[in-house]
């Protein structure tokens, strides 16, 4: 055993020592290191790519993209964009992160075919380099109202737009009036984008004001943008030593054969883009609807009532990030409380017609169809108000058959049934009805055999007749 100690607590030291690195590791691996330590040497370029409409998925996705690309120290971050359009408020919320980015920010409009239309050419013009690949297209730029169709007027022919755009905010009413103002908003917004980055600012507003498009080679005779690029590599390459004006001053960059890493949305961004996706958002709102429908009218389940919550909070989440029209809104929980009201009211028809009317109506309201990516399908619209009108009908006509049916059960089931009285004593008669021994009473004495009929009910004691005096209009025998 001596021999023994001095290695067993040899070995316990190190297995001391082993468990103190273990829990020191997580400590160290987040304490701060200097800047000198923190910046990798040779960091790739960060490429971020937006392949849709511009809206709160994205704007969380770049900017968490950008705030990356200043923690790696990557000389560049190229934002590979094809989108038609979006939201005001998201694109601007990209514009500010681009603006006070750290890191030089390149849009490149890839691959070929694709275009940045809308709130894409504002994203373009915000950034340190402007880049299209050919058979490309950048412009479209007017800012559209979110409202009910057709609330904006026309433009009188032979009046030039930036001439229009305040004559008929005087003319035509408070519609067209925010119309101006929106239009006179972006162009300012676009303009000044274009003066710090030194490109054409004139065409910049006709794209704003007269919505006019470009292709890529047009673009960069226009200088609109500063390369035409065939893919990522030639961009990188004619980007090498291009200066651009950073908040800190000028920078210089170093991007020629420099290696490049894409950065795909995480779990968190890929959800938020499906929630916040307007198809889908009418459809978790009608299941959540759906869901407190059928809980209410059948308490004590629970599933229905849970699911439909969440579905419902998940809808009032994307509706808030959406461009909703609240007169649709209305319209369709409108439609769903008449539907409701349908299955259980005792009518049959108007209310459930006016629903499905409400809800259609509603639908096509509830997102401005005008915002490329954010309207609605109309085969999803009337596909669901074709399911709403079939759980109408099918809960209607169940409602309807069960109330026709007779009653098989209770009290009310008792009177009228046919029995046979099966003994008599001082104890009471007793009859058999429905194969149950009942005490039952009657107008006179009744012997054993008896065929009765009951008559009422008064506790456990049934009143009942003879068969030779049946009630007018009582039931016959198995009625």
């Amino acid at each position: 055993m001596k021999t023994w100690a001095p290695r067993l607590r040899s070995l316990g030291r190190w297995l001391g020592l082993a468990w103190l690195a273990l829990l020191a590791w997580p400590i160290l691996s987040v304490l701060p290191v200097s800047n000198a330590q923190a910046a990798p040497v040779g960091a790739p370029v960060l490429v971020l790519e937006v392949r849709d409409a511009i809206g709160p998925a994205n704007a969380d996705y770049l900017m968490r993209g950008l705030a990356r690309a200043a923690e790696q120290g990557a000389p560049l971050v190229v934002i590979r964009l094809d989108t038609p359009g979006g939201l005001d408020s998201s694109m601007r919320q990209i514009i500010q992160a681009i603006l006070a980015s750290k890191v030089p920010v390149a849009v490149y409009v890839s691959p070929e075919g694709a275009r940045a239309a809308s709130a894409g050419t504002y994203i373009l013009y915000a950034a340190h380099v402007a880049a299209m690949a050919p058979a490309t297209t950048l412009g479209a730029a007017t800012p559209v109202a979110i409202g009910l169709p057709g609330s904006s007027g026309a433009r009188p022919a032979g009046v030039p737009a930036s001439a229009a755009s305040s004559a008929d905010s005087f003319a035509a009413g408070p519609a067209d009036a925010m119309k101006a103002k929106q239009v006179h908003d972006a162009a300012a917004f676009i303009r000044g984008l274009a003066q710090q980055r030194g490109r054409n600012a004139e065409w910049a507003e006709r794209a704003v004001r007269e919505a006019v498009s470009l292709t890529a080679a047009e673009a960069l005779h226009e200088n609109v943008i500063d390369i035409l690029a065939t893919d990522l590599p030639d961009l990188l390459a004619q980007a090498d030593g291009r200066r651009v004006r950073m908040h800190e001053g000028e920078a210089s960059l170093a991007t020629r054969g420099a290696a490049f890493e894409v950065l795909l949305p995480d779990w968190r961004q890929q959800l938020l883009s499906v929630i916040a996706n307007p198809s889908f958002a009418l459809v978790l709102m009608m299941i959540g609807i759906y869901g407190l429908i059928f809980e209410f009218s059948s308490p004590g389940f629970g599933l229905p009532g849970t699911v439909g919550a969440i579905c419902l909070l998940l809808a009032l989440f994307a509706l808030q990030m959406l461009p909703v029209n609240y007169v649709g809104l209305g319209l369709i929980l409108l439609g769903m409380a008449l539907l409701a009201a349908e299955v259980m009211s005792p009518s049959f028809g108007v209310l459930g017609v006016g629903g499905i009317v409400a809800f259609v109506a509603g639908s096509l309201l509830l997102f401005d169809r005008d915002i490329p990516g954010f309207g609605v399908p109309l085969a999803l619209i009337f596909g669901l108000a074709a399911s709403s009108a079939a759980v109408v009908l099918l809960g209607g006509g169940m409602a309807l058959r069960a109330r026709r049916r007779p009653v098989v059960s209770g009290a009310e089931e008792l009177v009228g049934a046919m029995g046979e009285v099966i003994s008599v004593s001082e104890g009471g008669t007793w009859a058999q009805v429905h194969g149950e021994r009942w005490q039952v009473a009657g107008p006179g004495p009744l012997a054993p055999g008896q065929r009765v009929r009951v008559t009422g009910l008064r506790g456990l004691t049934l009143d009942v007749r003879p068969e030779a005096y049946p009630e007018p209009g009582s039931k016959t025998e198995g009625g």
